[in-house]
């Protein structure tokens, strides 16, 4: 599946532009109280991000890995782009770079995931933040989450996950820490009440 593939016009069933939040009974640990934010899906699969787990590696040390600044050039770095945290954006492809950004930003290969929302996975856009000249609101993940055809629905359907529509503020907010929690309260759920069983009518 092309994971940055022609986006498929926004149909029933599809989760693009929606939260992943993962139930108590995750059996992946990898996914332990991850909200992940779903960029693609449609009848071959699904790929997001994770959006509340942090990588180690800083974002000036990144761009002198990648070799977009210099060590010099990194020190004088604009405050957005030195405090940009990187997440850790699933276990898939992890030396692979992915921005998600506002749509005030725009390259020949941003793909629109909502009306608001980007998804860059080229350099471009790192050179852009650091030169100050990026999206207004941006985070920057490694790696990627991904499922095959009918795999994300399996497990929705066996209390894997629970969704809900996106919110740029939740998505955008820095607060890494209380964003699982703070989503499951935006939809009025207490985690200590979240049942670990699948309901089966």
């Amino acid at each position: 599946m092309d994971i940055l593939g022609s986006k498929m016009s926004a149909r029933a069933g599809f989760l693009d532009d929606q939260f992943l939040i993962a139930m108590p009974g995750m059996k992946d640990e990898r996914f332990a109280r991850s909200v992940i934010y779903i960029c693609a899906h449609s009848e071959e699969g699904a790929m997001g991000l994770i959006i509340n787990q942090v990588q180690e590696m800083l974002f000036p040390d990144l761009l002198v890995q990648l070799g977009v600044l210099d060590e010099k050039q990194a020190i004088r770095l604009p405050p957005q782009a030195r405090d940009l945290v990187i997440r850790h954006g699933g276990p898939v492809d992890r030396s692979r770079g992915f921005v998600l950004h506002s749509d005030d930003y725009m390259v020949e290969s941003s793909m629109p995931v909502s009306d608001e929302v980007c998804l860059t996975a080229t350099v471009d856009i790192l050179r852009a933040i650091s030169a100050g000249s990026g999206p207004r609101h941006a985070l920057m993940a490694l790696g990627y989450s991904g499922w095959g055809a009918g795999q994300l629905e399996n497990e929705i359907a066996e209390n894997g996950w629970l969704t809900c529509p996106a919110s740029m503020d939740l998505l955008f907010d820095p607060d890494l820490d209380r964003k699982y929690d703070r989503i499951l309260a935006s939809l009025g759920i207490n985690p200590a009440h979240l049942s670990i069983d699948a309901g089966h009518a």
